[in-house]
């Protein structure tokens, strides 16, 4: 029973730690063990390194973690391009040396040893796509094409210049400080593609977010069939219930097929729940950059206009309670009935009212177009290029 007990404990402390990770800052866990975990892994930790580093080797020790910090985040480097690589390749390898002995079985043909190697490869080609693929850079040269592809839209963006590139900035572009070039419709800087996720590759990343969750189904589901076809081949369930008389029911059976399970290929079981929680993370990704393709927003954008609306909120907020200041000092000179004053509307309600206004957002399957065909990629932004030059 101890690899089994293992087993459990490992699955619930990866479950606590994806949790706490990606939840933690969840009012709901405001004040529990679940927000300290967050913190720690978000930043605690490197803060308590510091201090360790700090007395053990004071300025010294302190400088040398952040010429590391400065390498690892503020400069361009494959490290997370490696680990993705070895993640990949390790967990292939012990679906192979785990699994494939056990293909073909009672539920899956022996094309699925192909079929996977296949799928593996398609995932690596969209990750080199996504990597070395350009983002979209703004140069003097194609500076006019995304002028007229993006125009302002004199909210989020306005005319002005990059004071690094020293070019017009077009909207819906930024200048990524780690790749030190501006992109063209810039979404985020991805570390794991050592890139910018911007304009031209967009549609690359989605693709890689998907197809590696597709992926990771897959593996999920053709590990939980070799299990079952398992179960089948050693008639688990007739043993269980003609020789040990547990009731054919699945609450009857259940703890004593997963025991069994857990004490013969925990190997298998410990795979497929990693590729569980890895598809679970992807489908939140995808999902989040999917929402985005589909309103025609980037996660550059996302953070813009929560700073606008914000602004939009606390002005009108200031300016409703200016009126209703005035409004109550009138009412002190000409009191009204308090029956009408209960239930007018507060002017404050009113401050809630803030429309975001997206010119950009031109309908689904045209945003979804924009990604899958670049605007700088048309013939008619082409010649826009011409004509304006």
């Amino acid at each position: 029973m101890g690899v089994e007990w293992v087993l459990v404990c490992h699955g619930l402390v990866t479950l606590l730690v994806v949790i706490s990770f990606l939840c933690g800052q969840w009012p709901i866990f405001q004040g529990t063990f679940v927000e300290r975990i967050h913190y720690f892994l978000t930043g605690g930790f490197y803060d308590y390194l510091l201090r360790l580093v700090d007395s053990l080797c004071g300025s010294r020790g302190i400088n040398a973690i952040l010429s590391v910090e400065y390498f690892c985040y503020h400069r361009p480097n494959p490290i997370l391009q490696l680990i993705y690589v070895a993640i990949l390749g390790a967990t292939y390898y012990f679906a192979v040396k785990s699994s494939f002995s056990y293909i073909p079985g009672y539920y899956l043909g022996g094309s699925h040893r192909y079929i996977s190697l296949v799928a593996v490869c398609i995932g690596v080609v969209l990750f080199i796509l996504t990597c070395f693929s350009d983002a979209g850079t703004v140069n003097t040269e194609n500076v006019s094409q995304y002028l007229s592809a993006y125009p302002y839209d004199n909210i989020l963006y306005s005319e002005k210049e990059c004071s690094t590139c020293r070019i017009t900035k077009p909207a819906r572009s930024k200048h990524c400080s780690i790749c030190n070039r501006c992109v063209a419709r810039f979404d985020h800087h991805c570390g794991w593609m050592n890139n910018c996720i911007g304009e031209r590759n967009n549609r690359f990343f989605l693709a890689f977010l998907l197809w590696h969750f597709l992926l990771c189904i897959y593996g999920t589901a053709a590990i939980g069939l070799i299990l079952a076809g398992r179960l089948v081949d050693f008639k688990v369930i007739h043993i269980l219930t003609v020789y040990y008389g547990i009731e054919n029911s699945f609450l009857s059976l259940a703890p004593h097929v997963v025991q069994w399970l857990l004490s013969s290929y925990n190997t298998q079981i410990l795979l497929m729940v990693f590729l569980a929680i890895v598809s679970l993370l992807l489908a939140g990704f995808f999902g989040y950059h999917a929402h985005l393709c589909l309103t025609n927003t980037t996660t550059n954008e996302t953070f813009k206009w929560q700073d606008y609306l914000s602004w939009q909120r606390k002005l009108k907020e200031a300016k409703a309670s200016a009126e209703a200041l005035k409004a109550g000092s009138r009412e002190r000179k000409a009191p009204q009935s308090k029956w009408k004053s209960f239930f007018r509307r507060s002017p404050l309600e009113d401050a809630e009212a803030v429309v975001k206004t997206n010119m950009y957002d031109k309908g689904w399957v045209r945003n979804v177009g924009e990604i899958l065909h670049p605007l700088s990629t048309r013939q008619s932004f082409r010649r826009s290029k011409v004509h304006i030059n």
